[in-house]
């Protein structure tokens, strides 16, 4: 016989291990016991060896599928330390509270297929109970307290369970054994109800809420629910991590009403569909959004939308048009929440089939997660027509998951609810505080927090999506982020990371806390954080070491240069501790900041002044956008540099594009004009995917299947035919369409050929003109001048070319140039990996151009997959980086 000690560790706590272990133990004739604590789950197991071996390998081979087993230690124990009762049987055992607070918590899981099933019959105790779970879904870490995971740590201490429900509890065999949220419509939380209008028939009216608290009153609520929605009514729900805003998503009234009330005017907004074949009814949707729409966490799935009419299918469903205006995608997700499926389901008995479903604030404020707060701030305040709430309180806010496929790779580009906070891994390094906080940006924030483990793993602790710390609001949610994560894993930072910028409320917060605390700070540049994350990722699945140097492209909107200026537009040779800015974007004057944000008409105009072109013909359209008091102070703005930083942004260089050709003048969200412009391309290859498919024999029009040798296409075809066709010759030709100034050659003028288009380089310039003709030194960063490619565009305005097709062309101008200047910084530097971050290359198109190039080149082209490739990478890239640097200093 064998007595051994068996520790697991992972995400074993939420996920039915304990239940999982049990059944085990039986299988295999295992006498002993388990347990919950801080670090894991601790087993003692007794019973011959060989049935010993195949319960550990069970433990990992047939975990529950939500759990993620990382270590299976077993430890024999001494004769002297085995209790003999504990030969009879296997029990569970009460948790501890006595060990580190090390294991992980599962994310909440979206309402599994046997609990769907008992939510919708009607001879189960359990028909339509908002709240139905068991050990395989429902809220986990929305509602846990502290470790280890019990119910008395979680909200759901204040509902004592009722005799069946801990008959339910208590038996190892059923479902429902030791699933911490267990309840049923006796003993559990209940749904309320609360309307704004003191006319209405059911109970709920003003202040006091109607309950839920019967399987009647319940469903009479739900119903009350949608026959508002059906009317055209706003509604905010209570989920899992805070409160949607919901309306009929094909009642245009109804969303142009929501928008309004919200402050949301021209920003997508998400819907809620109820199975997958409704997704398809709207979108294009392959197997891998597929498994992501209906898996075990359902984030908002970022889907290509059919176009009107496709297919001409009797059966297609609409949506309001300013559900999403014209962009090529729809943010769609579907029930993850008995309540929400009970929702859809009543929705379309009465003949709606998608929901509006937004977070539930006031834009740029945090999401609702109270019910009193969320009365006051969404219904008190005019936003929504009723509440639906309940009396289970969320603990941790969570916005949901907002993911794409690019490539058939899962791209995360919000990383919330499902996600977070699933620890990530950084590089193992030596003599590195065992704790690092990195603060994250200021836009998109996150934090992290690290943690070496005793075998010399080091996890990332990356909290869920905050938004953009801007204001007090916003500030409270981060600190309530990082308090959380401090306290829940046992976490004291002995290190800080923050941005350079001397403005972020994070930063300001990080230099003030390490000069009270006296420690180690270290401020890190924007750009090199997002080629971090990137690096940092790749390290830990082997595709790099720990001293590889990479190119990194960071093309974003803003971040703090390390010469006063604001970057943006950077390709930077790095490691995970330095970086060598080795080419960017020639810079211009941003009249007002982040007045020329808003306004991309201001930012096109200061552009153009810059490079010479205000009184280009093909400028008048934009000219006559703007009265003349604006011209003349903007101009003498940038004349004496009043309030006029400068910038090297390719974020803002996109926004120019977008107002010079009269697709977007100015951004109601953040990087509005970019993505009309992003959305003007696509229209003009959805056009290039047509004319093309039909010009080859057997090759499908739809974009998963030409578009790849559409890609193809457009990129090697001559000027004289595909996107470059016409008049693109004529002025302001493809041969000058991206000049680059390089150190080092000299003033003579070289240039990169390639079958389609060729892009000049000339010597870097000090003083920037219409043609750069003084020579730099050789050790100074290529500059690349937008002039050519604004010229040309200019002149095809001129000639009334489509300003579709003109977008396009300037995605692949951009993506060209790029290419070949990062080929030659790579050839000079020995390099062969080029990492891409920065919210730039949430632009698709962009992304998907600039991918196939280098890869073209043979260079390998890395791009996050764990973290997203906006802001919500950057506390990560802290995180990596303050701890190379912590490194290198430790062996100074």
């Amino acid at each position: 016989m064998r007595h051994v000690h068996i520790h697991v560790t992972g995400i074993v706590q939420g996920v039915g291990m304990r239940p999982f272990v049990y059944r085990e133990a039986m299988a295999h004739g295992i006498c002993g016991w388990v347990l919950n604590a801080g670090d894991g789950v601790h087993i003692e197991a007794h019973a011959p060896a060989k049935a010993i071996d195949g319960f550990a390998a069970a433990l990992s081979e047939h975990a529950p599928a939500a759990a993620r087993v990382e270590h299976v230690d077993v430890a024999d124990l001494t004769p002297a330390s085995w209790d003999a009762a504990d030969e009879q049987g296997f029990r569970i055992v009460a948790s501890q509270d006595q060990t580190e607070h090390t294991t992980l918590i599962s994310p909440d899981i979206a309402t599994c297929d046997d609990c769907l099933r008992e939510l919708f019959d009607p001879a189960d105790r359990r028909y339509h109970y908002p709240f139905i779970n068991c050990t395989n879904c429902g809220p986990r870490f929305t509602i846990i307290r502290s470790l280890p995971y019990d119910r008395t740590a979680t909200s759901m201490d204040c509902f004592p369970m009722c005799p069946k429900c801990a008959a339910e509890y208590a038996d190892p065999l059923d479902r429902r054994f030791h699933a911490q949220p267990d309840a049923c419509f006796d003993c559990g939380p209940h749904i309320t109800w609360r309307e704004a209008e003191d006319d209405m028939e059911l109970e709920g009216s003003g202040a006091t809420p109607a309950v839920g608290s019967t399987r009647e009153t319940s469903d009479a609520i739900i119903d009350r629910c949608v026959e508002l929605l059906a009317n055209g009514g706003i509604v905010a729900i209570k989920g899992l991590g805070g409160f949607h805003l919901a309306c009929d998503a094909s009642n245009e009234q109804a969303v142009a009403e929501l928008r309004r009330r919200k402050r949301r005017s021209n920003k997508p907004l998400a819907v809620m569909v109820r199975d997958l074949a409704d997704a398809e009814r709207l979108c294009h949707v392959d197997d891998a959004e597929h498994s992501l729409l209906a898996g075990s966490i359902r984030p908002i799935v970022l889907l290509h939308r059919r176009a009107v009419g496709e297919g001409d299918s009797p059966d297609a469903l609409t949506l309001a048009p300013s559900v999403a205006h014209d962009l090529p995608e729809l943010g769609v997700m579907l029930p993850y929440t008995p309540l929400q499926h009970l929702l859809l389901a009543a929705a379309e008995a009465r003949g709606m089939h998608a929901l509006v479903m937004t977070s539930g604030n006031l834009s740029e404020e945090p999401i609702e997660t109270d019910d009193d707060l969320a009365w006051e701030h969404l219904v008190a305040a005019g936003i929504a027509d009723a509440l639906l709430g309940n009396d289970r309180a969320i603990l941790s806010r969570y916005d949901d998951s907002v993911v794409r496929v690019v490539d058939g790779t899962v791209m995360p580009v919000r990383r919330a609810r499902g996600y977070a906070p699933q620890p990530l891994s950084l590089p193992a390094l030596d003599a590195v505080a065992p704790c690092v906080l990195a603060c994250g940006p200021q836009q998109k924030a996150t934090i992290a927090l690290t943690r070496e483990d005793a075998d010399g793993h080091v996890a990332c602790f990356v909290s869920q999506h905050i938004g953009d710390v801007e204001n007090g609001g916003t500030f409270d949610a981060w600190n309530a982020a990082r308090t959380r994560l401090e306290d829940l894993f046992d976490l004291a930072p002995a290190a800080l990371a923050c941005d350079v910028h001397p403005s972020y409320l994070s930063s300001q917060w990080a230099r003030e806390r390490a000069r009270e605390h006296n420690l180690p700070l270290i401020e890190i540049q924007h750009h090199h954080a997002h080629i971090a994350s990137v690096m940092a990722e790749a390290i830990a699945v082997g595709q790099l070491t720990t001293d590889a140097r990479v190119l990194g492209i960071a093309f974003d909107g803003t971040g703090a240069g390390t010469d006063g200026t604001i970057w943006g537009g950077e390709f930077l040779v790095a490691s995970l501790g330095s970086f060598e800015r080795a080419a960017h974007l020639r810079t211009w004057a941003l009249p007002g900041g982040a007045a020329s944000v808003r306004d991309a008409r201001r930012n096109a105009f200061a552009l153009l002044s810059e490079l010479s072109l205000l009184e280009h013909p093909g400028a008048e359209q934009l000219l006559g956008g703007l009265d003349e008091q604006t011209r003349s102070v903007t101009a003498t703005m940038i004349e004496r540099s009043i309030n006029s930083p400068r910038t090297s942004s390719m974020g803002r260089l996109f926004d120019a594009a977008a107002a010079i050709l009269g697709i977007c003048s100015t951004a109601t969200y953040e990087g509005e004009p970019a993505i009309e412009l992003e959305a003007a391309a696509w229209r003009a290859l959805d056009g290039e995917i047509s004319r093309f498919a039909c010009n080859q024999v057997g090759v499908s029009a739809s974009v998963s299947t030409a578009l790849d040798s559409l890609f193809r296409y457009v990129l090697t075809t001559n000027p004289s035919s595909g996107i470059f066709a016409s008049n693109l010759a004529k002025k302001g030709s493809p041969d000058t369409l991206f000049a680059a100034s390089v150190p080092g050659i000299g003033p003579k003028s070289t240039h990169l050929e390639s079958s389609q288009t060729t892009f000049s380089t000339q010597s870097r310039s000090k003083k920037y003109e219409s043609e750069l003709t003084v020579q730099a030194a050789s050790d100074s960063p290529f500059v690349l001048d937008p002039k050519p490619l604004f010229e040309a565009l200019l002149s095809r305005i001129e000639t009334e070319e489509s300003a579709d097709r003109l977008a396009l062309g300037f995605h692949i101008a951009i993506a060209r140039s790029s290419a070949r200047i990062a080929r030659e910084i790579c050839a000079r530097e020995g390099l062969d990996t080029v990492a891409l971050s920065g919210g730039v290359f949430m632009n698709r198109l962009l992304l998907q151009l600039l991918t196939r190039e280098l890869k073209s080149m043979g260079l390998t082209v890395l791009v996050p997959h764990s973290v997203p490739v906006n802001d919500g990478c950057i506390a990560y890239g802290q995180a990596a980086i303050a701890r190379a640097r912590l490194a290198q200093a430790a062996l100074c």
